[in-house]
Protein backbone atom coordinates (compact mmCIF):
# COMPACT_ATOMS: atom_id res chain seq x y z
CA UNK A 1 0.00 0.00 0.00
CA UNK A 2 1.44 3.28 -1.32
CA UNK A 3 2.13 5.72 1.35
CA UNK A 4 0.84 9.18 1.55
CA UNK A 5 2.37 11.80 3.15
CA UNK A 6 0.67 15.02 5.12
CA UNK A 7 1.16 18.53 3.25
CA UNK A 8 1.71 21.59 4.90
CA UNK A 9 -1.50 22.23 2.84
CA UNK A 10 -3.38 19.73 3.79
CA UNK A 11 -2.57 20.11 7.55
CA UNK A 12 -3.73 23.76 7.43
CA UNK A 13 -6.71 22.67 5.37
CA UNK A 14 -7.50 19.97 8.33
CA UNK A 15 -7.20 22.61 10.79
CA UNK A 16 -9.40 24.78 9.16
CA UNK A 17 -11.97 22.20 8.82
CA UNK A 18 -12.12 21.56 12.65
CA UNK A 19 -12.08 25.45 13.37
CA UNK A 20 -8.74 26.01 15.04
CA UNK A 21 -5.59 27.91 14.01
CA UNK A 22 -2.88 25.47 14.97
CA UNK A 23 -1.93 22.08 16.31
CA UNK A 24 -1.21 22.84 20.23
CA UNK A 25 -4.76 24.08 20.67
CA UNK A 26 -6.13 20.60 20.34
CA UNK A 27 -4.25 19.48 23.31
CA UNK A 28 -5.57 22.91 25.65
CA UNK A 29 -7.82 20.41 27.79
CA UNK A 30 -4.01 18.90 28.84
CA UNK A 31 -2.93 20.31 32.30
CA UNK A 32 0.63 22.68 31.47
CA UNK A 33 2.38 20.88 33.67
CA UNK A 34 1.94 17.38 32.23
CA UNK A 35 2.78 19.10 29.26
CA UNK A 36 6.60 18.21 27.57
CA UNK A 37 7.73 16.60 30.53
CA UNK A 38 11.36 16.70 31.01
CA UNK A 39 12.43 12.53 31.21
CA UNK A 40 15.83 12.19 33.16
CA UNK A 41 17.16 9.32 31.29
CA UNK A 42 20.68 7.82 31.41
CA UNK A 43 23.51 8.04 29.11
CA UNK A 44 23.72 6.95 26.25
CA UNK A 45 24.81 3.46 25.80
CA UNK A 46 26.88 1.54 22.82
CA UNK A 47 25.42 -1.17 21.35
CA UNK A 48 28.12 -3.31 22.97
CA UNK A 49 27.44 -1.87 26.45
CA UNK A 50 23.34 -2.24 25.43
CA UNK A 51 23.74 -5.70 24.95
CA UNK A 52 25.97 -6.56 27.92
CA UNK A 53 22.76 -4.66 30.21
CA UNK A 54 20.19 -6.79 28.76
CA UNK A 55 22.34 -9.75 29.28
CA UNK A 56 22.33 -9.02 33.26
CA UNK A 57 18.79 -8.55 33.51
CA UNK A 58 17.74 -11.57 31.47
CA UNK A 59 20.37 -13.72 33.77
CA UNK A 60 18.32 -12.84 36.72
CA UNK A 61 15.38 -14.92 35.48
CA UNK A 62 14.48 -18.28 36.29
CA UNK A 63 13.64 -20.49 33.59
CA UNK A 64 13.92 -24.26 32.59
CA UNK A 65 17.66 -23.95 32.22
CA UNK A 66 18.17 -22.40 35.43
CA UNK A 67 15.91 -25.16 37.34
CA UNK A 68 14.33 -28.41 36.69
CA UNK A 69 10.79 -28.68 36.42
CA UNK A 70 8.36 -30.76 37.49
CA UNK A 71 5.28 -28.64 36.21
CA UNK A 72 2.74 -30.19 34.22
CA UNK A 73 -0.76 -29.48 34.16
CA UNK A 74 -1.29 -28.79 30.79
CA UNK A 75 1.36 -27.14 29.51
CA UNK A 76 4.58 -30.04 29.03
CA UNK A 77 8.21 -29.02 29.07
CA UNK A 78 9.08 -31.97 25.71
CA UNK A 79 12.34 -32.31 23.50
CA UNK A 80 11.70 -30.60 20.22
CA UNK A 81 14.37 -31.47 17.58
CA UNK A 82 16.17 -28.44 16.49
CA UNK A 83 14.79 -28.87 13.04
CA UNK A 84 11.17 -27.58 14.13
CA UNK A 85 12.38 -23.95 14.90
CA UNK A 86 15.19 -24.20 12.01
CA UNK A 87 12.03 -24.73 9.53
CA UNK A 88 9.35 -22.79 10.67
CA UNK A 89 11.70 -19.57 10.86
CA UNK A 90 11.60 -19.75 7.23
CA UNK A 91 9.72 -16.58 5.65
CA UNK A 92 6.98 -18.77 4.09
CA UNK A 93 5.68 -20.12 7.15
CA UNK A 94 6.96 -17.14 9.53
CA UNK A 95 4.96 -14.43 8.07
CA UNK A 96 1.58 -16.01 7.01
CA UNK A 97 0.78 -16.64 10.60
CA UNK A 98 -2.74 -17.13 10.99
CA UNK A 99 -3.62 -17.08 6.94
CA UNK A 100 -6.78 -15.73 5.97
CA UNK A 101 -6.31 -15.73 2.05
CA UNK A 102 -4.55 -18.99 1.80
CA UNK A 103 -5.79 -19.88 -1.46
CA UNK A 104 -3.06 -17.94 -2.84
CA UNK A 105 -0.33 -20.01 -1.13
CA UNK A 106 -0.51 -23.69 -2.37
CA UNK A 107 2.48 -23.88 -0.08
CA UNK A 108 0.55 -22.53 3.16
CA UNK A 109 -2.34 -25.13 2.06
CA UNK A 110 -0.21 -28.17 1.97
CA UNK A 111 1.03 -27.12 5.09
CA UNK A 112 -1.95 -27.29 6.74
CA UNK A 113 -3.16 -30.47 4.90
CA UNK A 114 -0.10 -32.40 6.40
CA UNK A 115 -1.36 -31.34 9.43
CA UNK A 116 -4.75 -32.22 9.15
CA UNK A 117 -3.34 -35.88 8.32
CA UNK A 118 -0.87 -36.00 11.10
CA UNK A 119 -3.84 -35.63 13.58
CA UNK A 120 -5.77 -37.97 12.28
CA UNK A 121 -3.11 -40.55 12.08
CA UNK A 122 -2.68 -39.68 15.89
CA UNK A 123 -5.99 -39.58 17.02
CA UNK A 124 -7.51 -42.23 14.66
CA UNK A 125 -10.41 -40.23 13.74
CA UNK A 126 -11.39 -39.57 10.15
CA UNK A 127 -11.16 -35.73 9.58
CA UNK A 128 -9.76 -32.52 11.42
CA UNK A 129 -9.23 -28.80 10.87
CA UNK A 130 -6.84 -26.99 10.43
CA UNK A 131 -5.78 -26.10 14.15
CA UNK A 132 -7.41 -23.64 16.53
CA UNK A 133 -6.34 -21.04 19.37
CA UNK A 134 -6.24 -23.21 21.81
CA UNK A 135 -6.61 -26.77 23.68
CA UNK A 136 -9.67 -24.91 25.59
CA UNK A 137 -11.65 -23.45 22.87
CA UNK A 138 -11.19 -26.15 20.68
CA UNK A 139 -13.33 -28.36 23.59
CA UNK A 140 -15.81 -25.43 23.78
CA UNK A 141 -16.49 -25.43 19.79
CA UNK A 142 -16.48 -29.23 20.24
CA UNK A 143 -19.26 -29.16 22.58
CA UNK A 144 -21.25 -26.70 20.09
CA UNK A 145 -20.72 -29.49 18.00
CA UNK A 146 -22.36 -31.69 19.77
CA UNK A 147 -25.53 -29.37 20.47
CA UNK A 148 -25.60 -28.61 16.46
CA UNK A 149 -25.32 -32.27 16.04
CA UNK A 150 -28.03 -33.51 18.65
CA UNK A 151 -30.31 -30.97 18.59
CA UNK A 152 -29.96 -31.16 22.43
CA UNK A 153 -29.67 -28.14 25.12
CA UNK A 154 -27.03 -29.75 27.69
CA UNK A 155 -23.84 -31.04 28.25
CA UNK A 156 -21.84 -33.24 31.09
CA UNK A 157 -18.71 -32.46 31.54
CA UNK A 158 -16.20 -34.28 34.09
CA UNK A 159 -14.90 -32.83 37.12
CA UNK A 160 -11.67 -34.58 36.18
CA UNK A 161 -11.68 -32.17 33.21
CA UNK A 162 -8.40 -29.48 33.20
CA UNK A 163 -10.43 -26.64 35.49
CA UNK A 164 -9.08 -23.66 32.57
CA UNK A 165 -11.63 -25.88 30.25
CA UNK A 166 -14.28 -26.27 31.89
CA UNK A 167 -14.30 -22.93 32.72
CA UNK A 168 -14.17 -22.11 29.44
CA UNK A 169 -16.94 -23.86 28.37
CA UNK A 170 -19.00 -22.48 30.97
CA UNK A 171 -17.60 -18.67 29.56
CA UNK A 172 -18.78 -20.39 25.97
CA UNK A 173 -22.05 -21.23 26.99
CA UNK A 174 -22.89 -17.85 28.96
CA UNK A 175 -25.89 -15.78 27.52
CA UNK A 176 -27.18 -18.62 25.57
CA UNK A 177 -29.93 -21.57 26.03
CA UNK A 178 -27.47 -24.14 26.69
CA UNK A 179 -26.21 -25.57 29.91
CA UNK A 180 -23.90 -27.62 31.58
CA UNK A 181 -23.68 -29.91 34.73
CA UNK A 182 -20.37 -31.44 35.98
CA UNK A 183 -20.23 -34.85 36.91
CA UNK A 184 -17.89 -35.90 39.85
CA UNK A 185 -14.74 -38.19 40.15
CA UNK A 186 -14.35 -40.77 42.73
CA UNK A 187 -11.47 -41.25 45.66
CA UNK A 188 -9.10 -42.17 42.62
CA UNK A 189 -10.00 -39.32 40.51
CA UNK A 190 -12.09 -41.88 38.16
CA UNK A 191 -15.17 -40.66 36.81
CA UNK A 192 -18.30 -41.00 38.97
CA UNK A 193 -20.44 -43.83 36.93
CA UNK A 194 -23.49 -43.45 39.28
CA UNK A 195 -23.17 -39.79 39.46
CA UNK A 196 -23.09 -40.02 35.20
CA UNK A 197 -25.73 -42.57 35.38
CA UNK A 198 -27.91 -40.34 37.04
CA UNK A 199 -27.72 -37.29 35.10
CA UNK A 200 -28.00 -38.88 31.66
CA UNK A 201 -31.53 -37.96 29.91
CA UNK A 202 -32.56 -37.20 26.81
CA UNK A 203 -31.78 -33.29 26.99
CA UNK A 204 -28.00 -34.64 27.00
CA UNK A 205 -25.99 -33.94 24.05
CA UNK A 206 -22.52 -34.86 25.03
CA UNK A 207 -20.33 -36.56 27.78
CA UNK A 208 -17.09 -34.88 28.02
CA UNK A 209 -14.06 -36.65 29.65
CA UNK A 210 -10.38 -36.29 29.65
CA UNK A 211 -7.94 -39.62 29.55
CA UNK A 212 -5.06 -38.93 31.05
CA UNK A 213 -7.80 -36.82 33.08
CA UNK A 214 -6.11 -33.77 35.07
CA UNK A 215 -4.96 -35.73 38.11
CA UNK A 216 -2.53 -38.00 35.38
CA UNK A 217 -5.38 -41.11 35.60
CA UNK A 218 -5.72 -42.58 32.58
CA UNK A 219 -9.49 -43.60 32.24
CA UNK A 220 -10.90 -46.84 31.11
CA UNK A 221 -13.99 -44.82 29.04
CA UNK A 222 -15.87 -48.42 28.31
CA UNK A 223 -18.81 -47.89 30.29
CA UNK A 224 -18.81 -44.05 29.42
CA UNK A 225 -18.79 -44.58 25.81
CA UNK A 226 -21.85 -47.34 26.25
CA UNK A 227 -23.51 -45.03 28.45
CA UNK A 228 -23.37 -42.10 26.30
CA UNK A 229 -24.40 -43.73 23.08
CA UNK A 230 -26.81 -45.63 24.34
CA UNK A 231 -28.68 -42.10 25.61
CA UNK A 232 -27.73 -41.20 22.11
CA UNK A 233 -25.20 -38.69 23.34
CA UNK A 234 -21.79 -38.12 21.84
CA UNK A 235 -18.60 -38.98 23.49
CA UNK A 236 -15.78 -36.16 23.37
CA UNK A 237 -12.53 -36.19 24.79
CA UNK A 238 -9.70 -34.41 25.15
CA UNK A 239 -5.74 -35.93 25.99
CA UNK A 240 -2.48 -35.40 26.17
CA UNK A 241 -1.54 -35.99 22.39
CA UNK A 242 1.68 -38.03 23.00
CA UNK A 243 -0.63 -40.55 24.75
CA UNK A 244 -1.93 -41.83 21.94
CA UNK A 245 1.62 -43.38 21.18
CA UNK A 246 0.83 -45.70 23.58
CA UNK A 247 -2.51 -45.78 24.78
CA UNK A 248 -5.93 -46.53 23.01
CA UNK A 249 -6.20 -43.52 20.13
CA UNK A 250 -10.17 -41.78 21.17
CA UNK A 251 -11.49 -43.37 17.67
CA UNK A 252 -10.42 -46.72 20.23
CA UNK A 253 -12.45 -45.23 22.58
CA UNK A 254 -15.08 -44.75 20.61
CA UNK A 255 -15.35 -41.12 20.79
CA UNK A 256 -17.26 -38.97 18.34
CA UNK A 257 -15.15 -36.04 18.49
CA UNK A 258 -11.71 -35.22 20.18
CA UNK A 259 -9.84 -31.69 20.97
CA UNK A 260 -7.43 -30.54 23.49
CA UNK A 261 -3.80 -28.54 23.67
CA UNK A 262 -1.22 -29.43 20.69
CA UNK A 263 1.33 -27.60 23.02
CA UNK A 264 3.48 -31.29 23.16
CA UNK A 265 4.17 -31.72 19.53
CA UNK A 266 6.82 -29.17 19.05
CA UNK A 267 6.18 -26.22 20.64
CA UNK A 268 8.27 -24.60 24.32
CA UNK A 269 5.77 -23.63 27.06
CA UNK A 270 6.94 -20.06 26.26
CA UNK A 271 4.85 -18.61 29.05
CA UNK A 272 1.90 -19.82 27.96
CA UNK A 273 1.53 -19.28 24.10
CA UNK A 274 1.24 -18.98 21.32
CA UNK A 275 0.24 -23.28 21.07
CA UNK A 276 -2.38 -24.40 18.88
CA UNK A 277 -5.66 -26.68 19.79
CA UNK A 278 -6.82 -29.50 18.23
CA UNK A 279 -9.92 -30.78 16.88
CA UNK A 280 -11.03 -34.02 14.99
CA UNK A 281 -13.99 -36.16 14.95
CA UNK A 282 -15.84 -38.34 12.77
CA UNK A 283 -16.45 -38.36 9.01
CA UNK A 284 -20.45 -38.25 9.87
CA UNK A 285 -19.57 -34.76 11.65
CA UNK A 286 -17.65 -33.56 9.28
CA UNK A 287 -19.68 -30.13 8.50
CA UNK A 288 -20.39 -29.28 12.21
CA UNK A 289 -16.61 -28.77 12.29
CA UNK A 290 -15.66 -25.39 12.89
CA UNK A 291 -12.72 -23.39 11.26
CA UNK A 292 -10.97 -23.85 8.15
CA UNK A 293 -10.26 -27.17 6.66
CA UNK A 294 -8.01 -27.89 3.42
CA UNK A 295 -8.56 -30.21 1.10
CA UNK A 296 -6.67 -31.99 -1.61
CA UNK A 297 -7.71 -32.49 -5.36
CA UNK A 298 -6.51 -32.26 -8.49
CA UNK A 299 -6.76 -28.98 -11.27
CA UNK A 300 -8.46 -29.08 -15.16
CA UNK A 301 -4.77 -30.18 -16.04
CA UNK A 302 -4.20 -32.86 -13.55
CA UNK A 303 -1.88 -31.66 -10.88
CA UNK A 304 -2.47 -31.72 -7.92
CA UNK A 305 -4.35 -28.75 -5.95
CA UNK A 306 -5.16 -27.60 -2.49
CA UNK A 307 -7.90 -25.67 -1.22
CA UNK A 308 -10.17 -24.44 1.62
CA UNK A 309 -13.16 -26.63 1.92
CA UNK A 310 -16.60 -26.71 4.24
CA UNK A 311 -15.51 -23.07 5.24
CA UNK A 312 -18.14 -23.01 8.27
CA UNK A 313 -17.28 -19.75 9.91
CA UNK A 314 -18.34 -16.14 9.91
CA UNK A 315 -15.80 -14.93 7.34
CA UNK A 316 -17.13 -17.05 4.69
CA UNK A 317 -20.51 -17.46 5.46
CA UNK A 318 -23.95 -15.56 7.44
CA UNK A 319 -22.79 -15.15 10.55
CA UNK A 320 -25.88 -17.00 11.78
CA UNK A 321 -25.04 -20.03 9.71
CA UNK A 322 -21.80 -20.16 10.80
CA UNK A 323 -20.12 -23.14 12.94
CA UNK A 324 -18.41 -20.75 14.98
CA UNK A 325 -18.17 -16.88 15.12
CA UNK A 326 -14.56 -16.92 17.21
CA UNK A 327 -12.31 -19.61 16.06
CA UNK A 328 -9.41 -19.51 13.90
CA UNK A 329 -6.46 -21.56 12.92
CA UNK A 330 -2.92 -21.26 14.56
CA UNK A 331 -0.64 -21.83 10.85
CA UNK A 332 2.81 -21.72 12.06
CA UNK A 333 2.26 -23.52 15.19
CA UNK A 334 0.20 -26.03 13.17
CA UNK A 335 3.13 -26.19 11.16
CA UNK A 336 5.51 -26.44 13.88
CA UNK A 337 3.25 -29.70 15.18
CA UNK A 338 3.73 -31.22 11.98
CA UNK A 339 7.78 -31.31 11.39
CA UNK A 340 8.05 -32.65 15.13
CA UNK A 341 6.25 -35.17 14.09
CA UNK A 342 7.50 -35.57 10.82
CA UNK A 343 10.99 -35.46 12.07
CA UNK A 344 9.97 -37.97 15.40
CA UNK A 345 7.35 -40.50 13.41
CA UNK A 346 5.96 -43.24 14.53
CA UNK A 347 8.02 -45.24 16.55
CA UNK A 348 9.38 -41.71 17.72
CA UNK A 349 6.06 -41.07 19.43
CA UNK A 350 5.49 -44.25 21.09
CA UNK A 351 8.90 -44.49 22.38
CA UNK A 352 8.58 -40.95 23.64
CA UNK A 353 5.09 -42.01 25.62
CA UNK A 354 6.91 -44.92 26.95
CA UNK A 355 9.50 -42.71 28.45
CA UNK A 356 7.45 -40.01 29.97
CA UNK A 357 5.36 -43.50 31.64
CA UNK A 358 8.70 -44.72 32.72
CA UNK A 359 9.76 -41.25 34.66
CA UNK A 360 6.47 -40.86 36.01
CA UNK A 361 6.14 -44.82 36.72
CA UNK A 362 9.21 -44.47 38.52
CA UNK A 363 8.68 -41.60 40.01
CA UNK A 364 6.02 -41.94 41.78
CA UNK A 365 7.08 -45.52 42.85
CA UNK A 366 9.96 -43.35 44.87
CA UNK A 367 7.83 -40.82 46.17
CA UNK A 368 5.79 -43.58 47.67
CA UNK A 369 8.24 -45.26 49.32
CA UNK A 370 8.65 -42.20 51.49
CA UNK A 371 6.44 -42.34 54.92
CA UNK A 372 5.34 -38.92 54.86
CA UNK A 373 3.88 -38.54 51.36
CA UNK A 374 0.54 -40.65 50.11
CA UNK A 375 0.47 -40.84 46.58
CA UNK A 376 -3.18 -40.34 44.95
CA UNK A 377 -3.12 -41.12 41.72
CA UNK A 378 -2.90 -45.37 41.79
CA UNK A 379 -4.17 -45.91 38.70
CA UNK A 380 -2.23 -46.04 34.85
CA UNK A 381 -1.17 -42.74 34.39
CA UNK A 382 0.90 -41.40 31.28
CA UNK A 383 3.10 -38.52 32.90
CA UNK A 384 1.72 -36.79 35.97
CA UNK A 385 0.63 -37.76 39.12
CA UNK A 386 -1.13 -36.39 42.60
CA UNK A 387 0.53 -36.73 45.98
CA UNK A 388 -0.30 -35.86 49.42
CA UNK A 389 2.29 -33.67 51.49
CA UNK A 390 2.24 -33.41 55.32
CA UNK A 391 2.92 -30.04 55.23
CA UNK A 392 1.49 -26.60 52.92
CA UNK A 393 2.41 -27.30 49.50
CA UNK A 394 3.27 -23.70 49.39
CA UNK A 395 6.28 -24.42 51.71
CA UNK A 396 7.65 -27.22 49.81
CA UNK A 397 7.56 -25.33 46.48
CA UNK A 398 9.84 -22.84 48.13
CA UNK A 399 12.16 -24.87 49.54
CA UNK A 400 12.61 -27.02 46.62
CA UNK A 401 12.76 -23.56 44.51
CA UNK A 402 16.03 -22.74 46.84
CA UNK A 403 17.74 -26.08 45.32
CA UNK A 404 17.08 -25.27 41.84
CA UNK A 405 13.72 -27.21 41.23
CA UNK A 406 10.74 -26.34 40.34
CA UNK A 407 8.13 -28.58 41.93
CA UNK A 408 4.29 -29.38 40.81
CA UNK A 409 1.09 -27.55 40.95
CA UNK A 410 -0.61 -26.73 44.14
CA UNK A 411 -4.00 -27.74 43.84
CA UNK A 412 -5.44 -26.18 46.53
CA UNK A 413 -4.88 -22.86 43.94
CA UNK A 414 -7.49 -24.66 41.97
CA UNK A 415 -9.68 -26.03 44.75
CA UNK A 416 -8.70 -25.23 48.78
CA UNK A 417 -10.81 -28.74 48.86
CA UNK A 418 -7.93 -30.38 47.78
CA UNK A 419 -5.21 -28.94 50.21
CA UNK A 420 -1.66 -29.85 50.22
CA UNK A 421 -1.72 -31.99 47.55
CA UNK A 422 0.39 -31.64 44.59
CA UNK A 423 -0.15 -32.70 40.85
CA UNK A 424 3.67 -33.58 40.05
CA UNK A 425 4.51 -34.08 36.11
CA UNK A 426 8.46 -35.48 34.55
CA UNK A 427 8.08 -36.16 30.96
CA UNK A 428 11.36 -37.71 28.78
CA UNK A 429 13.58 -34.70 29.20
CA UNK A 430 14.09 -35.88 33.21
CA UNK A 431 17.05 -37.89 33.52
CA UNK A 432 17.44 -40.50 36.20
CA UNK A 433 20.15 -38.21 38.68
CA UNK A 434 17.26 -35.33 37.99
CA UNK A 435 14.47 -37.62 39.43
CA UNK A 436 16.67 -39.02 41.98
CA UNK A 437 17.83 -35.38 43.24
CA UNK A 438 13.70 -34.15 43.33
CA UNK A 439 13.01 -37.36 45.45
CA UNK A 440 16.11 -36.75 47.93
CA UNK A 441 15.50 -33.14 48.17
CA UNK A 442 11.41 -33.58 48.83
CA UNK A 443 12.23 -36.46 51.24
CA UNK A 444 14.63 -34.21 53.33
CA UNK A 445 11.98 -31.50 53.31
CA UNK A 446 9.17 -33.23 54.31
CA UNK A 447 11.53 -35.58 57.14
Amino acid sequence: MSYFPITSQDRAEMLETIGVEQEGQLFGLVPESLRNPRIELAPALSELEAQRWFRSLAAKNVNLKTHVSFLGAGCYEHFIPSVVRHMISRGEFYTSYTPYQPEASQGTLQALFEYQSFICELTGMDVSNGSHYDGATALAEAVFMAFQETKRRKVLVARSLHPDYTRVIRTYLGGTNYSMEVIGFGRGFELDLNHLKRELAEEIAAVVVASPNFFGLVEDLTEVERLAHQNGSLLIMTAHPLSFGFYKTPQGWGADIVAGEGQSLGMPPSFGGPWLGYLAARRALMRRMPGRLVGFTHDSAGRRAFCLTLQAREQHIRRERASSNICTNQALCAIAASIYLAAVGKTGVRRIAELNMENAFWLRSALDSIPKIQVLTRGPIFNEFVIQLPRAVQDVTEALFEQGILAGLALDQVDPEWKDQMLLCATEVRTTEELDRFVKALKGIVG
